[in-house]
């Protein structure tokens, strides 16, 4: 393992798993992720074999073709993945997001229908919930499937921000249907979407209009998805459960920020290894940078920082594994490990100087990368109100 980021307790088979991915990632990922990521081209080869090794069935059951692994394995993996290129680690998220919540919350026959596609990655999840006017207020959605009274659904309206949205073929979409629920987030319905690759007109009354053209987090597609009278069908709800789809997406998003954690502590630490490398090879007066006393304090304010965000990360999952509410420590762990991250890419940039502001320089990557983690799945604000309203309740006067 790398020295930062050490996970006691792990068994021997998950130990196996994180260490061929690291592997895959020092041999596959590093040499070709800045040709593939300054061209914002899709890792095809990279994604084939993460295909091969059984990656997107990880945390699936066996007895649908998984691994059946858990929630740690997992983030360790994902830790390994963001460490070489953040958007590889992308590819994964939001199938597996889509792939938990078949799991926790779909009939027999939707697992039996997209779980063993899922766990050999012919069929690849997307996930959707934000809209563009929308931001963090998930209760104000306005995409709306109006119920056909024959068994089917009508949907209207725009989301936006899909990863993988026109490689996926499979997406969860949260839309507003009418329960007659006196509180929004109860008129809510998470529906299975299957469609096929590509951009434009995908299904009838189906649109991906094209990627979206981002800082970073390149390589991956990042879309709209545009629902235009499409007709989707009551079996299409996920645990066929109409007015659940927040409690739902809710359950899935803790999953999504155990992962986004994963991806800070990975780039984090690849942020720190081009550092302290850097560090030892560059000379100033006389010696390498390292040696004075300014870069190696801040060599060791960085490892701190990484080392404590990646025990929050494993905390998190292993809470989440146990069956333990874990929104806060998820939410604790997600806000931590984004704001550590972008503190320790940005030192490692300033360790580079104006070799840092150079794209022959992995850093230059890391730090356009970086800023998304403050941002996917909840902004910091977002987590620090859901740690401070369960703060209040537990510890109430």
């Amino acid at each position: 393992m790398t020295r930062l980021a050490q996970t006691l307790g792990l068994s021997e088979f998950q130990t196996e798993i994180v260490a061929t991915v690291r592997q895959f990632v020092d041999k596959e990922v590093i040499p070709t992720a800045q040709e593939l990521e300054h061209a914002d081209t899709y890792p095809q080869a990279i994604v084939d074999a993460m295909r091969e090794m059984g990656l997107f069935g990880l945390m699936i059951p066996e007895e649908y073709g998984g691994l059946g692994e858990s929630l740690l394995t997992y983030a360790l993996c994902v830790e390994e993945l963001a460490r070489g290129w953040m958007s590889v680690s992308g590819v994964i998220n939001t199938h597996f997001i889509v792939a938990y919540m078949i799991r926790q919350h779909g009939t027999d026959a939707q697992k039996q229908h997209y779980l063993p596609r899922m766990a050999t990655g012919e069929t690849r999840g997307a996930f959707s919930m934000s809209e563009p006017e929308l931001g963090s207020d998930v209760a104000a959605i306005r995409t709306r499937a109006k119920d056909n009274g024959d068994g089917s659904y009508t949907i209207d309206g725009q989301k936006m921000w899909l990863t993988n949205g026109g490689s996926s073929t499979l997406v969860a979409a949260l839309v507003r249907t009418d329960e007659g629920a006196d509180k929004p987030h109860r008129n809510l319905t998470a529906f299975l979407i299957e469609k096929p690759t590509g951009f434009g007109e995908v299904a009838p009354g189906l649109s991906i209009p094209g990627k979206l053209d981002k800082l970073g987090y390149k390589g991956i597609d990042t879309t709209e998805l545009i629902f235009d009278g499409y007709c989707a069908r009551a079996t299409d709800i996920l645990g066929e459960a109409p007015g659940q789809g927040f409690f739902q997406m809710m359950d899935g998003v803790e999953v999504g920020r155990v992962n986004v954690s994963a991806r800070a502590c990975g780039v984090g630490v690849r942020a720190f290894e081009l550092a302290v490398r850097y560090a030892q090879q560059r000379s100033t007066f006389g010696k390498p940078i390292a040696e004075h006393q300014a870069i190696a304090f801040q060599l060791a304010e960085m490892a701190t920082k990484v080392e404590a965000a990646h025990l929050m990360m494993v905390n998190a999952a292993r809470l989440k594994d146990s069956g333990e509410r874990n929104d806060v420590s998820a939410g604790m762990a997600k806000y931590f490990a984004s704001e550590v991250c972008a503190e320790v890419t940005q030192q490692s940039f300033r360790i580079h100087g104006g070799y840092g502001y150079s794209k022959e320089y992995e850093i230059e990557r890391l730090m356009r990368d970086a800023p998304f983690l403050l941002i996917g799945e909840g902004t910091s604000e977002i987590q620090k109100n859901i740690i401070s309203k369960r703060l209040l309740a537990d510890y109430r006067v």
